[in-house]
């Protein structure tokens, strides 16, 4: 277990979370509401299981309203403070942005890039950007909190975040395919499970048989006529 981290924009000690690791154990999490980000040690972001990443996004949902602070430049790695390196990945959300340590002790995501990565957010098409930016000129970016003119930009100048919005359609499809992968996550292979016994009773059979086996070996003549006569018995009484 790591001791709590330090935000890596802010410099605060972050708040830690447990939630259930795939195949046994639990992830430590390291939060900072503040600057609503995410510190994960190692390959933890890939390691928490379905129904940890419903609690996961429950947790950012209940601090969704809270004051945000801009994130610093640059950012550190709570563990080493070596400069964290800015990453660009792309997932079925679209691409999302990040910033790891090289010395391979984790990585810094914010919690709107989170949930790009995990599907809950929809990164917005061209024009989807150019029919909003009628409407509303400067947004906030989902990855530092700078403003962003959408009228001239379509991704911030600052993080290069891309212009991504909370679509209700695409919570409700990653919250059913998480929830179906929880279920069956939890749910025991029921044609697996019958294998295993089919199994089990084979090598108890087989166990039993060396034993009975061993046990001939070693019987004498008047015992195999003991047993003869109690077969013979047994099929007269019949």
């Amino acid at each position: 277990m790591n001791p709590p981290a330090h935000c890596p924009s802010c410099r605060q000690p972050m708040v830690q979370k447990i939630f259930a690791r795939q195949l046994y154990g639990e992830v430590e999490l390291d939060f900072c509401f503040a600057c609503q980000g995410i510190w994960f040690d190692d390959f933890e972001s890939v390691q928490i299981t379905p129904g940890g990443i419903i609690e996961l996004f429950k947790l950012i949902h209940q601090h969704r309203d809270e004051p945000r602070l801009p994130l610093s430049e640059p950012l550190h790695c709570p563990r080493c403070n070596e400069r964290l390196l800015h990453g660009l990945d792309v997932a079925k959300g679209g691409h999302f942005n990040y910033h790891r340590c090289l010395q391979k002790h984790g990585r810094f995501t914010t919690f709107a890039q989170f949930m790009i990565e995990k599907g809950f957010v929809r990164q917005l098409s061209a024009a989807e950007i150019d029919a909003l930016s009628a409407k509303i000129g400067i947004v906030r970016c989902t990855g530092c909190g700078a403003p962003v003119d959408i009228r001239q930009e379509h991704a911030c100048g600052h993080c290069r975040s891309p212009i991504a919005i909370l679509d209700p359609a695409a919570v409700e499809q990653a919250l059913a395919r998480y929830q179906q992968a929880e279920v069956k996550r939890t749910t025991p292979d029921v044609e697996a499970l019958g294998d295993a016994i089919v199994m089990r009773e084979k090598e108890r059979s087989r166990y039993q048989r060396e034993r009975q086996a061993d046990t001939l070996d070693t019987l004498d003549v008047g015992d195999l006529i003991a047993s003869g006569a109690e077969l013979v018995w047994n099929l007269i009484r019949h």
